[in-house]
């Protein structure tokens, strides 16, 4: 429902639904959505109002029109998810529905909406499943979509982590490289990376990139990525980081070593920070984080003095800055810069500085 009491309205929430909102409100008056995703949404909405299916209720569990994503980029390509709750509809009514949405936006008044890959995704009931988990089904058009980022070329599959804002990304990137130090001798291990965005952006400046991503299908993207641009010197195992990373770590035997952490929310997995604090020949650490205060814990146990449980000398930070990538919202990106402590020459500077003051 609309906040203007429309039914069938495609926006933004206005409210959390425990704060007692279900209302959304269109996004036409935002100024920070572009006209193409404005575009996607205004003919999808023609779409649902034109169908006899409800929307769904998170209050009773009733109703079908869940949500829309959309995802845009600079080659003018578009991407539309629309998640829809099949309640107990046959396969008879799921294929004609999928039938008149493809003629919809190919024949129909959607035509010009500029969507090249529509996907249909299947979301059950009561469950708030893993996005990768949900059946998406191609409905028409291509497969992905391609963004370009720092003069790179990349495939963007749907359940494919991808920055929202590429020009917003563009300046996180840099400043990662930059603060990176990198050079012809350097190893970069890129952790949670996605379509390889940041390993792939400084693959020509170093000697190997090794990338670890759990999503199965933003590995793909990033190998044919790699591909797509010519860079031989990347590799990328798919799985989840705390697994993955100590091994890799280990069996690396380049000393010139620098991992690029972009973990999801909820920050890095307590394991990756344990193997990152025991590998004492990684001297250097960028940090990205899209929620400072939830990854918190691991700025703690990575600079956090040793003992039984984080072994290894610790690290410091360096430098910090923020990088506005969802500009008219609270919320941004914070790239941080570690540096490990030579600890056993700080341990004692401070017994000789002890023995001064004593002395006096």
């Amino acid at each position: 429902m609309g906040a203007d009491g429309e039914d069938k309205t495609v926006g933004f929430r206005l409210g959390k639904y425990k704060g007692g909102s279900c209302a959304v409100v269109g996004p036409a008056e935002t100024t920070h959505v572009s006209a193409e995703a404005k575009r996607v949404v205004a003919a999808f909405q023609k779409f649902i109002r034109t169908t006899e299916y409800s929307t769904y209720s998170p209050e009773t569990y009733d109703g079908h029109w869940k949500q829309l994503t959309v995802r845009t980029s600079r080659t003018k390509q578009a991407m539309a998810m629309i998640y829809f709750n099949p309640q107990k509809l046959a396969e008879e009514e799921l294929d004609a529905l999928k039938n008149s949405l493809k003629k919809f936006f190919t024949e129909g008044e959607g035509a010009d909406s500029g969507v090249t890959s529509l996907y249909f995704v299947r979301e059950g009931q009561r469950t708030a499943p893993k996005p990768e988990d949900s059946p998406c089904e191609l409905v028409d058009g291509e497969s992905s979509i391609q963004e370009e980022l720092l003069g790179l070329k990349f495939r963007i599959s749907p359940q494919s982590f991808f920055q929202v804002n590429t020009a917003g990304a563009e300046v996180l990137y840099s400043k990662v490289g930059e603060w990176a130090q990198l050079d012809q001798d350097s190893t970069v291990l890129d952790v949670c990376c996605g379509t390889g965005t940041i390993g792939l952006s400084l693959a020509k400046r170093v000697k190997k990139v090794i990338g670890i991503e759990m999503c199965k299908e933003a590995v793909e993207d990033a190998k044919h990525n790699a591909k797509l641009n010519g860079l031989t010197n990347v590799e990328f195992h798919c799985g989840k980081a705390e697994d993955l990373f100590p091994k890799i770590l280990n069996a690396l035997v380049s000393p010139n070593v620098t991992a690029i952490v972009d973990p999801p929310r909820a920050g890095l997995h307590s394991k990756v920070v344990l193997a990152i604090r025991r590998a004492e020949h990684l001297k250097r650490l960028v940090y990205v984080s899209c929620n400072a205060k939830a990854a918190m814990a691991n700025f703690i146990d990575l600079c956090r003095a040793p003992s039984n449980r984080v072994r290894g000398a610790p690290f410091r930070p360096v430098r910090c800055m923020a990088v506005d990538l969802f500009p008219q919202t609270v919320h941004m990106e914070m790239v941080l810069l570690l540096e490990r402590l030579d600890y056993s020459s700080q341990n004692a500077a401070d017994k000789q500085e002890e023995a001064v003051a004593k002395a006096q």
